[in-house]
């Protein structure tokens, strides 16, 4: 008994000192964002808050269109993520349930293209968003990111496991087609799916920035992280001024993940149970 006492005491404390490696980053985000560069510099550091918050927050507003790039960063994530909600979930339950000639070997091209590193794809993608007349436009962030292969692998794993093919059947008797089936017994069960898919798809939209910093020739179309880069001076970086912006462009993310986060957890651990 003694011994399994001291085994959970002993998880709880790893589990304890995992948060608190987690946590140390925003926290240590916000101790800078709260003081000033010198502050920021000094020896031994500061570990606590300061009171200088929103003079920072003033300077960042002076040095960048901040709002003006958070809408437009506000519309491409959320373009692209209801637009990788329905082409992933559409195709990944045509793979589920649906068999084809090649369905197989398309499955398999479709992961390979997942061992296939971005940095690759961005020379053809902008020569792509060039002949279309896109560069500089919000466009070339929302239409090449419509669809990506990790959604439709993580959706097919759900469809599979979650809905049974005598349920299809049924739902084809019934006089559903394709389009009805799809829409009125799939994507119901699959909330947890796509609510994980979601939250996932926003979180790397809101925070790229190697792409838009490519294809984004237009100072009034700029994201929010291609303008807080801005912020790195070339003759010194006002830390404090840096870490505040960074905690502003969290704010957002921190909301989407309070509403969504319990279908978040119950799509993450339903995933991995069923694998």
């Amino acid at each position: 008994m003694m011994r399994f006492r001291w085994r959970g005491l002993a998880l709880h404390a790893v589990l304890v000192l995992a948060l608190l490696v987690f946590l140390f980053p925003f926290v240590w985000t916000i101790i800078m964002a709260t003081n000033t560069t010198a502050d920021i510099y000094r020896f031994p550091p500061k570990f606590s808050f300061g009171g200088h918050f929103f003079d920072n927050v003033r300077h960042v507003l002076d040095n960048v269109a901040f709002f003006q790039s958070m809408a437009n960063t506000a519309v491409v994530a959320i373009s692209t993520t209801l637009l990788v909600l329905f082409f992933d979930s559409l195709a990944a339950f045509t793979f589920a349930k649906f068999r084809f000639p090649g369905r197989n070997a398309l499955f398999v091209i479709l992961l390979a293209t997942m061992l296939l590193p971005a940095q690759l794809a961005a020379v053809p993608q902008f020569q792509t968003m060039a002949l279309l007349g896109w560069v500089g436009s919000l466009k070339a962030l929302i239409i090449p990111g419509a669809a990506n292969a990790f959604g439709i692998f993580w959706m097919r794993q759900y469809f599979r496991s979650s809905i049974h093919d005598e349920l299809v059947e049924a739902a084809t008797l019934d006089g559903c087609g394709f389009f009805g089936t799809y829409w009125h017994v799939a994507l119901p069960s699959a909330r947890p799916a796509l609510a994980f898919l979601g939250i996932f798809t926003f979180v790397g939209s809101w925070n790229d920035y190697m792409w838009p910093l490519i294809v984004l020739t237009n100072p009034d179309h700029v994201t929010l992280q291609v303008a807080l880069s801005t912020l790195n001076r070339a003759h010194g970086v006002d830390y404090s001024m840096v870490m505040t912006g960074a905690l502003l462009a969290m704010i957002p993310l921190v909301i989407v993940f309070a509403v969504f986060a319990r279908q978040f957890i119950k799509g993450a651990t339903e995933g991995a149970v069923r694998g």
